[in-house]
């Protein structure tokens, strides 16, 4: 069968798909999507999402899986994965695969293997066809994963922590964007995090930036950063500026955990015009990346007092301000990043972060994929025992319309 022998071509199966998947469960979704690629003419899919770490890319449960495919792919090593990292669609010499990227918005999930023939009399039709599989097989995947644990059990290759299991609960997606901005934030060590947590989101033309460290690495540490993220959703959801979250933060944290003190930067873009506002408590100062290079101090101000005091419930401090020029880079990170320290003593530092990043921005990878690479070479220098949390928050403004 070829794409054309399907009556009324890709747009029934695809009705097809999303009318089966509305009480198909998760380990039936592969089921459902290479059923799909059969009426397309695509003889077989598999579905792979990437792991937490985003170092493999673990295929969804399915029938009929090789003892190979089980082990899952290399992100770094693989055409699948250089599929997932690039974001486009990779093929076999001999061009009887295909690998698909699954995007949701910008957020990389996986890839979608398909063994189809890419040349010849059809194949326009056929690649069309896995592109729009791959990209409802996504949609499908991310619908059913808040309430699926098999969706979440594939993302995982070993048990989670108490205190992270909870803080993963708390978090959003890891990148979001729109044509004007990009965020994108890791976590690390991903499986036993403690204090660290982010948040980022769209509101009204800006993009909201939170980036917070407990003090500790327990039960109390996540339940401390998990309760300063509902404080400041609740407040800005409620229409409170920078400072009315400050101040909601230190009132939660001083009332109700008044033993556990919070660094945070809390940070807020103009996705039109490029102001960049923010205020620091106690945490490290965010570095400004601007033409592959970090601009020395251009965001360093002095400190406030970390939250959890009380100090600022009454009288947040201001809020510091800067203008960003189109394709710039800000990184918020905790001080777990620069701290890390190798088994031999060697410190991860500021100037071996600041290479890592302007090594990432030359190479061209984007803001997700150059953070990936950050996040894996602070792992390979501490052979990947990390004594502290390590968050980093990676934004880019990139005003001018992209190609897609």
């Amino acid at each position: 069968m070829t794409a054309e022998a399907v009556p009324g071509g890709l747009g029934p199966v695809l009705a097809w798909v999303l009318e089966r998947s509305h009480g198909a469960s998760a380990l039936e979704l592969a089921g459902v999507i290479g059923e799909a690629a059969r009426r397309l003419g695509i003889p077989r899919t598999r579905l792979y999402l990437v792991d937490l770490q985003q170092r493999r890319l673990l295929p969804l449960p399915q029938s009929g899986l090789t003892a190979e495919e089980r082990e899952g792919l290399d992100v770094d090593g693989s055409l699948g994965g250089l599929a997932y990292r690039t974001q486009e669609v990779q093929s076999t010499r001999a061009g009887d695969t295909a690998w698909f990227p699954m995007v949701d918005g910008i957020e990389r999930i996986g890839v979608m293997q398909a063994l189809t023939p890419v040349s010849g009399s059809g194949s326009g039709r056929l690649m069309e066809a896995g592109r729009a599989l791959a990209s409802l097989a996504t949609l499908l995947v991310v619908s059913k994963f808040s309430h699926h644990d098999p969706l979440v059990q594939g993302q995982r290759v070993r048990p989670m922590t108490l205190q992270a299991e909870l803080l993963w609960a708390f978090l959003p997606p890891r990148t979001i964007g729109t044509e004007l901005a990009t965020s994108s934030a890791v976590l690390e060590p991903a499986y036993d995090i403690g204090g660290d947590a982010f948040d980022h989101s769209f509101i009204d033309g800006l993009l909201h930036l939170t980036l917070v460290d407990a003090m500790g690495h327990d039960l109390a540490s996540g339940g401390a950063s998990g309760a300063a993220l509902a404080a400041c959703r609740s407040t800005r959801r409620s229409g409170g500026d920078l400072r009315d979250i400050v101040a909601a933060i230190d009132r939660t944290l001083a009332q109700w955990i008044p033993d556990r003190l919070m660094t945070a930067v809390i940070a807020e873009l103009d996705t039109t015009q490029g102001d960049f506002t923010w205020i620091n408590c106690g945490h490290p100062p965010p570095l400004l990346i601007r033409d592959g290079h970090v601009v020395q101090n251009a965001l360093e101000r002095p400190p406030h007092l970390p939250l959890g005091y009380g100090f600022h419930s009454s009288n947040p401090p201001e809020q510091e301000y800067a203008r960003l020029q189109p394709g710039d880079r800000v990184l918020l990170y905790s001080d777990g990043i620069t701290e890390a320290r190798s088994p031999t003593g060697d410190l991860f530092g500021d100037e071996r972060l600041a290479d890592t990043v302007i090594r990432s921005t030359a190479s061209g990878d984007n803001a997700p994929e150059a953070l990936r690479r950050l996040v894996q070479n602070l792992l390979d220098h501490h052979q990947h025992h990390l004594r502290d949390d390590a968050t980093i928050l990676l934004v880019e403004w990139h005003p001018s319309p992209r190609p897609r």
